[in-house]
């Protein structure tokens, strides 16, 4: 309850300083996307095509204080058949130094920092039903609960290119159940920019940690490992590769009954151009696993998740483009092939504002 006090008292009190007024200033941006998805599942008989149509809808609030504290938050509606909100996004503090402060649903600061690698673009996927637990984002171990907090230092800090983030949450203090939750976290995390020549060159990374709650036998590891990436920019040419590795787990649900602690790594690369109204974008990622279903014992055998992904996106008119894309996963659990895997097309159009 201590936590939970000090928190709403740092908040009220910096909210406080703001002048009174009739609203804050609001923008909106969004995009309408719509087109076919043809998949070709390996545990499928036969292939099958889908109508894909998705919206979304982001709201972003902000307002300056008269001392020059910039406060501001946002919110997003997306909808993929089913209406949802995301309202995970934390009240952000920044300060006239260029210094901000996150508070609630703050996330993660390793996670903040993992650099982007190109992919592709497109609405294709292939979905599975094993219990393959293989990271296929780098930013795998690094966790967060909503109550938590993250700083975040100004450009260049103690070196010219240089910012660097720090982050921490906790739980709602309800009680231990045997479903596994994430207690508490931390992580740090910086970015890195430099020039070489014509190429703009972007080193990011984090390590992140947290500790698993739950009425039976502890997992022999928590949640927590480490991401590191590049890229470089040469005029339109962008090349990326990150890597991660860690500790995750998965909690027991309706269809699997027990609590799953992960131990593995993954690694993306990607290739992106731009000529004229063309972007071609090409991705890889190859992740890998030892989970274990019996927490305190870890996993001996692999699983697996290897994709590629290639896409062609069109800039039709302003705010309008058309996207081609494929990818095609190959997937193993527990040491041996699956059905899950496969391919799938993907031709659409987005339109943004």
């Amino acid at each position: 309850m201590k936590k939970e006090l000090l928190m709403a008292s740092a908040l009220v009190s910096t909210l406080g300083a703001a002048s009174v007024a009739n609203a804050v200033t609001a923008t909106m941006a969004g995009s309408m996307k719509v087109g076919a998805e043809f998949e070709s599942a390996d545990d499928a008989t036969v292939d099958s095509n889908t109508v894909m149509d998705q919206s979304n809808f982001n709201i972003s609030l902000s307002e300056t204080t008269d001392g020059g504290t910039t406060i501001s938050t946002s919110f997003e509606i997306v909808d993929e058949g089913t209406v949802s909100a995301d309202d995970d996004n934390a009240i952000k503090l920044t300060f006239t130094d260029g210094s901000a402060l996150e508070l609630l649903n703050a996330g993660n600061s390793a996670g903040t920092h993992a650099v982007a690698v190109p992919g592709a673009s497109g609405e294709q996927g292939v979905g599975g039903t094993s219990t393959n637990n293989a990271p296929t984002g780098v930013d795998f171990g690094a966790g967060s609960t909503a109550l938590g907090v993250e700083w975040h230092s100004a450009a260049d800090f103690m070196a010219d290119g240089l910012k660097i983030s720090a982050s921490f949450s906790t739980d709602n203090g309800a009680a231990k159940t045997a479903t596994a939750r994430l207690e508490n976290s931390w992580g740090i995390g910086a970015t890195y920019v430099t020039t070489a020549g014509d190429t703009t060159v972007t080193i990011g990374g984090g390590i992140a940690d947290g500790e698993i709650a739950n009425t039976g036998t502890q997992a022999s590891s928590d949640k927590g490992g480490f991401n590191i990436g590049v890229s470089a920019v040469t005029g339109d040419l962008t090349v990326g590769v990150g890597y991660g590795d860690g500790d995750s787990f998965v909690a027991n649900d309706s269809t699997d009954t027990s609590n799953r602690e992960v131990d593995g790594s993954v690694m993306k690369a990607g290739i992106s151009y731009v000529t004229g109204d063309l972007t071609l974008a090409v991705g890889v990622t190859a992740g890998e696993a030892k989970d274990s279903d019996t927490f305190g014992t870890a996993g001996t055998t692999d699983d697996s998740h290897d994709s590629t992904g290639a896409s062609v996106t069109y800039a039709v008119a302003s705010g309008v483009s058309a996207v081609v894309g494929y990818t095609t996963v190959d997937t193993n659990n527990e040491g041996a092939s699956t059905t899950d895997g496969g391919s799938a097309w993907y031709v659409g159009a987005t339109m943004s504002f």
